[in-house]
């Protein structure tokens, strides 16, 4: 394996360990985002070539979705080589490029390790499944068939049908928890544990800053095989999985979210801090207890770093969702910490969801204004800071096979996938010049990043100033949050830390509201993030238009 330490000459970074804390972290899903060999693939050195785009957002880091070796049945999270990039997206070369230039300006890079399963190309799943006592045969997780041949028990794929695929080979199944060609890896078996483990630091020797970890909670499953019970109906809406599909009929006490994977989970952060500043993030699908187990993976200091769950990825958008969902959080997760996140490439569109009467400019400034006043750290998705929509991609164009599966009432993943639009009359959006892998949706054009960067009204404008406005204030990063009573659709919280207190109200309504100050506080409003509600100090209340937010210091 490579051993070689990425340089970093002309870093700027900080040497905060903690940097993490608060951040604000650009999600690049690297297919989509820049080609710069007109494959109609975006590539390695198409994200060094739009650095400066991230930059001129004040993102502190980037994360770069999956670019290893893979046969790209799931378009890079079924890897076939953990230490390789695959060739559509360049060579190691390019990748140490990135970083470099990355560091150059102040911008740390996260990536996205798929530790619970591979592809069945990988050559540790090839010798597995080759027979039931070679070197890596437990590597995996395989099972008997039942007496009647049916598989060992009713757990599901969260791409449909059973979790279990047979084999020829080895006349066993083996455990799928998404496609069959992403054969779960076995964390029981210590080896397995320490070969992931290596793939990692080769990274951190490569000078990354972290990784998100993909399903996170799907690591580990429980030895006994048991079959999974049934949900309550309550519970069968999680956006984890489409209502057309039935796992979320079952409740996974058994295949994800075991005991034991917090002991990998230390591991794993053992290692990382032999790294100091690097950083995790976990992602959490685990239906009505994914809070609990955020707070199981980030106690402590000794695991997770930080862990996003799939609260706001919903398709609820309402004053009531956010108090419930983050008086949760406060009050179970304790001394861990959040990464909240409103779209990302699995999810369609914030903007799409949250979106009823056409306003969608609205709706991607106040939701922007509310992500970036939260308490925890904040990953962007490529493309929300222009607004862009939900793409409606034709059947015949679809690439996702989790759509192809269950169109036409769920359409897949690819309507968040499409490139993105850099150059409104450059040909495919200014993405490749040849043609793309997903078409570029004609809507998408009026909102290119060469035009709204030009525009003082635009949502990457705003975005830029909600940004900085929360860099100006140390409150909105690292302080308390406490709610306060407001009328309907308006949600309003106080931050506060030892040198600053914020007050910050948001209209997520289509109609003026007037909001009275909580009582005993004096505001002094607070200029720079782009929103135009009025305070009255002698009524002691704020005004705001629809969709509008006001931020005011308190004494």
């Amino acid at each position: 394996m490579d051993q070689k330490v990425q340089q970093m000459p002309g870093s700027i970074l900080s040497n905060d360990p903690d940097w993490w804390r608060g951040a604000v972290i650009y999600q690049v899903y690297p297919r989509s985002f820049q080609d710069t060999n007109g494959d109609g693939i975006g590539d390695l050195n198409g994200i060094t070539e739009r650095l400066e785009h991230i930059a001129s957002l004040g993102a502190d880091a980037i994360w770069i979705s999956p670019f290893f070796k893979s046969p790209m049945k799931d378009f890079g999270y079924d890897v076939a080589d953990y230490c390789a990039v695959d060739g559509m997206f360049g060579t190691i070369e390019d990748f140490d490029q990135l970083v470099a230039a990355a560091h150059a300006r102040g911008i740390r890079v996260i990536i996205d390790q798929v530790l619970s399963h591979t592809s069945d190309q990988h050559p540790w799943f090839k010798e597995s499944r080759s027979s039931k006592d070679n070197d890596k045969a437990d590597w995996y997780v395989w099972a008997d068939a039942k007496p009647d041949g049916t598989p060992p028990n009713n757990w599901l794929s969260i791409f449909g049908g059973s979790a279990w695929e047979w084999d020829t080979t080895r006349c066993q199944y083996y455990l799928h928890n998404f496609l069959a060609s992403q054969p779960d890896v076995n964390f029981h078996t210590m080896a397995a544990q320490d070969a992931l483990l290596e793939t990692v630091e080769f990274w951190l020797k490569r000078g990354v800053d972290g990784f998100r970890l993909d399903t996170v909670n799907f690591y580990v499953h429980s030895q006994g095989l048991e079959n999974n019970p049934p949900s309550q109906p309550e519970d069968r809406n999680s956006p984890e999985a489409p209502a057309v599909n039935p796992y979320n009929w079952q409740d996974h006490i058994h295949d994800k979210s075991q005991p034991e994977n917090l002991e990998f989970l230390k591991r794993l952060r053992a290692l990382l801090d032999r790294y100091p500043g690097q950083t995790t993030v976990g992602e959490i699908g685990d239906g009505p207890r994914s809070l609990r187990t955020m707070a199981a993976y980030t106690s402590g200091g000794d695991k997770l770093h930080m862990c996003y769950t799939f609260d706001f990825l919903s398709p609820i958008f309402t004053k009531d969702h956010f108090v419930r969902r983050i008086r949760a959080f406060e009050a179970i997760v304790g001394d861990g910490w959040p990464c909240w996140a409103f779209s990302n490439h699995d999810i369609v569109r914030h903007v799409s969801r949250w979106t009823s009467d056409g306003d969608y400019d609205g709706v991607a400034k106040i939701a922007a204004a509310i992500l970036l006043s939260l308490r925890g750290s904040v990953c962007l998705y490529q493309g929300e800071e222009l607004g862009l929509t939900e793409a409606d991609i034709a059947f015949e164009d679809l690439q996702d096979p989790y759509g192809i599966r269950f169109w036409p009432e769920y359409k897949g993943r690819d309507g968040c996938r499409t490139p993105m639009v850099w150059e409104s009359n450059g040909i495919y959006g200014g993405f490749s010049t040849g043609k793309p892998w997903l078409p570029v949706p004609q809507e998408h054009i009026a909102r290119a990043a060469n035009r709204e960067d030009v525009d003082r009204s635009s949502v990457l404008a705003l975005y830029r100033r909600m940004i900085a406005f929360r860099k100006a204030h140390p409150a909105l990063v690292l302080g308390t949050i406490e709610f306060f009573d407001t009328p309907d659709d308006v949600l309003g919280f106080i931050r506060a830390t030892a040198g600053e207190t914020v007050l910050a109200i948001f209209n997520l309504g289509t109609t003026a509201a007037t909001v009275p100050l909580p009582a005993g506080l004096a505001a002094t409003p607070l200029d720079g993030h782009g929103f135009t509600a009025t305070l009255h100090p002698e009524e002691r209340t704020v005004s705001l238009n629809g969709r509008d937010a006001f931020f005011a210091r308190i004494a």
